[in-house]
């Protein structure tokens, strides 16, 4: 297994669409804030998935809607790899790859850079509200970076979580755009039900309900 990760890392270096900043270069004026449209020669819209993991929805939405961009952000290399492999090998030039602690976000990228966010199966620091990515503290990040009105989906297994994001969407007056408890018994016909992550397919396997909402970010 170390071998494997050290191969991983080894071969993240080699990618192109796959930026390592450490955290001197973040602080000092990463080259890609404000500049992620000129990486990918566009204009299209810049969406982030924040703890993207393996990157199978960063992938996924990278082949259905070319129209748009987007970015994994992830601390974990070595998982981070499997996506970077894939878009590799599919062509994707729509798809690039950040690993860096999601609470260093505005130190890579610029205000209103972005069009949408997707949160999925993160973390729900149960010891630590603040460290949750639909915290207050998170959310004010996120307003700063996304377009006026973007949409930011969240994803997860963990009830919990889930309750203590609909109370933040409430409390901060955001507009909760829908919500279910049970996304795969709920009769919904949405494309967040056509690609599910490594982590969600174990969570279905054990007859856990997965939660979904989207809300929408205000200035």
């Amino acid at each position: 297994m170390a071998k494997r990760k050290l191969e991983r890392f080894a071969e993240n270096k080699t990618f192109r669409h796959l930026f390592q900043p450490d955290f001197n270069e973040l602080q000092s004026g990463f080259s890609q804030k404000g500049n992620w449209n000129t990486f990918f020669g566009n204009t299209h819209p810049v969406i982030l998935e924040l703890g993207c993991g393996k990157g199978e929805y960063t992938t996924a939405l990278a082949a259905r809607y070319p129209q748009n961009n987007y970015i994994g952000v992830d601390i974990k290399g070595a998982r981070m790899w499997r996506g970077a492999k894939t878009a590799q090998e599919n062509h994707y030039t729509n798809v690039a790859f950040l690993r860096m602690r999601i609470d260093m976000i505005l130190k890579a990228f610029a205000d209103q850079e972005v069009s949408g966010i997707w949160i999925t199966f993160p973390d729900p620091q149960p010891q630590k509200a603040r460290k949750r990515l639909t915290s207050p503290m998170f959310l004010d990040r996120y307003r700063q970076i996304l377009k006026p009105g973007s949409i930011v989906h969240l994803k997860t297994d963990n009830p919990g979580f889930f309750e203590y994001t609909l109370e933040t969407i409430q409390a901060q007056g955001l507009e909760l755009l829908m919500h279910t408890f049970d996304l795969y018994n709920s009769g919904l016909q949405e494309d967040v039900m056509l690609t599910q992550t490594h982590y969600e397919k174990i969570f279905l396997a054990e007859g856990i309900p997965i939660k979904y909402l989207r809300f929408r970010i205000s200035s």
